[in-house]
């Protein structure tokens, strides 16, 4: 068994989202993005699906040009291949669910640019 948490040990960044590997299991991995109000995740895309759950906080998602406004408790599944960024409203926390095939540096990558 594997625990953690997504809301312990929180640390936010005023120029970029903070990533935090929860735990990786045979089928997924488990990310929490820390994002302060304001910072935005550049447009990027993975070859695999996600799920995005928002745990707490406002942000816009945008997806092929489409805003989407998520607040708390939204979750979504977006097709590998798709173009997204990510933009805070209000400082906020995403559980972001990978394929075991996706990687978590990738994540951390985009995050820093």
């Amino acid at each position: 068994m594997l625990t953690s948490s997504v809301l312990k040990n929180i640390e936010f960044n005023s120029q970029r989202p903070v990533v935090n590997v929860l735990f990786e299991t045979n089928f997924t991995k488990e990310i929490r993005i820390a994002m302060e109000s304001g910072v935005e995740m550049k447009e990027h895309k993975t070859q695999y699906p996600i799920v995005v759950e928002l745990v707490d906080g406002k942000l816009d998602f945008g997806v092929e040009g489409e805003i989407h406004h998520l607040e708390k408790g939204d979750i979504l599944a977006l097709d590998g291949g798709i173009p997204h960024n990510l933009i805070a409203k209000e400082n906020s926390i995403v559980r972001l669910t990978l394929t075991k095939y996706d990687t978590s540096d990738r994540v951390k990558d985009v995050a820093s640019k």
